[in-house]
Formats: structure tokens, C-alpha cells, sequence
């Protein structure tokens, strides 16, 4: 009996790769925030409730790793830093307005 030897991207789903990369209360918060024109992590304190800072920056260090965002620094005082999405980003907020829509059928059906 032939075994075939599967390497570690066959096993695994991308639908799950792809919601674990989204996972955490604050990453679809924050991507949709730089979607619409914040950069600055002092603006999505702001404009995302109750957020910590440090969980903030814990979720954008994840989501740049991941590829969907892109930080800048600049050498200025005070310090300053600025995320923009990436063209893997700009995907995924292209899927969110459509996970969006559904929701909105989700609340349809379930009045």
C-alpha cells in the first residue's frame, strides 16, 4: 500500500487559514477603519470602542505579519506611524462588504 507524505499547506483548510488571519474582536474593526481613511493608531483608538492600546497594537503587529497591512514609521518627533492595507487588504475588504450583505439577508431571516 502506496502512503502519500502531505505537506503542512495540504492539510490545512483555507477557509480556516483565512478566518484564523481575521480572528480577534478588533483585526475586521481595524481593517475596515484603514479602509475608510484612519492610519494612525491614535485615530482607531478613537474611533473603535473600548479598545486597549496595547491589544490595538498586538492585532495591527498581527495583521501586518499576515500580510494584510503595511506599516510605515517616520523619524520625526513625536514618533509617528501609519498603516495602509495591502493589495492582499484591499481582498479582503472587497470579501467583508460581501460578508456584509449576507449578514444583512442573516437579519432578514432571522426577524
Amino acid at each position: 500500500m502506496e502512503t502519500k507524505e502531505r505537506t503542512v499547506e495540504e492539510k490545512i483548510c483555507p477557509l480556516e487559514f483565512a478566518v484564523n488571519a481575521i480572528s480577534g474582536k478588533w483585526k475586521v474593526p481595524i481593517v475596515w477603519r484603514i479602509n475608510q481613511g484612519e492610519k494612525r493608531p491614535s485615530e482607531m483608538l478613537r474611533g473603535i470602542a473600548k479598545v486597549d492600546r496595547r491589544v490595538l497594537n498586538q492585532q495591527l503587529k498581527e495583521l501586518e505579519q499576515d500580510g494584510i497591512l503595511s506599516k510605515q514609521s517616520f523619524n520625526e518627533l513625536p514618533p509617528r506611524v501609519e498603516y495602509t492595507l495591502t493589495p492582499l487588504g484591499e481582498q479582503l475588504v472587497k470579501v467583508l462588504w460581501e460578508l456584509n450583505q449576507w449578514g444583512s439577508l442573516l437579519l432578514e431571516h432571522k426577524k
